[in-house]
């Protein structure tokens, strides 16, 4: 379809071969290019996952599916969907010990919440450093302002 529309000089084809997804076919008309691209982002994540894990599960591909269906139901419905960190989660849980110890999962790990709490709060030094950025601004403003006038 884009070769013939470009050969033709017509309009290219908006969807591609996803168009053509069940996924795509479920859904109201109003909601099919939102449903394509979130299609089309879950395939992109599933095709990373597995080219650059070690150990090849079905798990993350199964939570993609089920995310794309509840999307579908969101449409629908409006029943809101799962965060996708949390269906990241369930998959990593999912595809078992095996898969974490092969992709080294526990290298990286957050924060806690209690850690990230005490981030927050600003330290006497930022609070200083932020009185005298602020100073600084309206110092440019001022000096701005004279050579306006001048």
């Amino acid at each position: 379809a884009l070769f013939r529309a470009l050969k033709t000089k017509g309009n290219t084809p908006k969807y591609g071969l996803i168009f053509h997804s069940s996924f795509i076919g479920k859904a109201h008309a109003r909601n099919k290019g939102r449903i394509s691209r979130y299609l089309a982002n879950k395939c992109s994540i599933a095709s990373r996952i597995d080219c650059f894990s070690d150990f090849q599960t079905t798990a993350f591909g199964e939570k993609l599916k089920e995310q794309v269906e509840e999307r579908l139901e969101f449409y629908d419905k409006g029943t809101a969907p799962r965060k996708n960190i949390a269906m990241m989660q369930a998959a990593m849980e999912a595809a078992g010990p095996e898969f974490m110890a092969a992709n080294g999962g526990d290298k990286k790990k957050r924060k806690s919440s209690a850690g990230e709490a005490a981030d927050d709060e600003k330290t006497p030094k930022k609070a200083k450093k932020d009185k005298e950025g602020k100073e600084g601004k309206s110092e440019k403003k001022e000096k701005k302002e004279k050579k306006e006038k001048k």
